[in-house]
């Protein structure tokens, strides 16, 4: 190798690197399918693919820190010890042990079910925010799913006050997602307890997802829950929910 064709491939590699971290976190900004899949133990949270501080005002930096730092991080801390001694599951996503709960052992099962359910929908619950003001935050859903909110709820004001009322009666800790079923084509409103999931299920694809766990806006919001919901519809990454809808 002269040394012409050793410079150019040196500052090829360079730009390489410079670039990988940018284009990692644009992939995890635009994923149309729940980041989790193809991860496998020992599972790891993904990092954020915005500042701390990009959601503000909407959501604080000091509340997104503490959720995804610790909050998140234990979660997966658990799964990962639960499954430490069962190298037959080893190979499962997150997705596989979900779905396949009934075959995961007897005495791991609340774990699984628990900061499994834990990881793979915060997981999700990063990507379908965006930082204000970047394209596809807040503002309107994509033409077609636009179109299916309209035929299902009448209009998207009325999608985010039936969403937000379905949330609020969350007793306690839970989630409330917004989901496609396979079957119809129609939208609907799901909510579950604690950290079980939507995200997992082969019947239906769950377009929005929304926490509703008080450490996700305790800090800033302190017990209104109502405001934080409102608060939120202005960071939802429409772009990516309309493409997860088509796809």
């Amino acid at each position: 190798m002269n040394r012409r064709d050793f410079l150019t491939r040196t500052s090829t590699v360079a730009l390489a690197a410079s670039l990988a971290p940018a284009l990692s976190q644009l992939s995890a900004a635009t994923a149309i399918s729940a980041p989790t899949a193809g991860h496998t133990y020992p599972f790891a949270v993904t990092p954020l693919p915005y500042d701390y501080a990009a959601l503000e005002p909407h959501i604080d930096a000091a509340t997104m820190k503490l959720h995804h730092d610790k909050h998140h991080a234990a979660y997966v801390t658990n799964l990962n010890a639960a499954l430490k001694d069962h190298p037959t599951l080893h190979g499962l996503t997150i997705e596989q042990l979900l779905r396949q709960f009934d075959s995961v052992p007897a005495a791991i099962q609340p774990a699984v079910r628990n900061h499994g359910g834990g990881h793979i929908n915060h997981e999700f619950f990063w990507q379908i925010m965006r930082p204000v003001g970047t394209e596809g935050s807040g503002g309107k859903p994509g033409e077609k799913l636009a179109a299916a909110i309209i035929a299902d709820f009448g209009s998207l004001e009325k999608l985010q006050t039936e969403f937000n009322a379905a949330s609020l009666k969350v007793f306690g800790s839970g989630w409330a997602f917004l989901v496609r079923d396979a079957a119809t084509g129609k939208l609907k409103i799901t909510t579950k307890p604690n950290q079980d999931s939507d995200l997992f299920q082969t019947n239906q694809t769950c377009l929005l997802a929304c926490d509703v766990w008080e450490h996700a806006y305790y800090l800033n919001y302190q017990n209104r829950r109502a405001d934080y919901l409102k608060a939120w519809w202005n960071v939802v990454a429409w772009d990516i929910a309309s493409r997860r809808f088509v796809a």
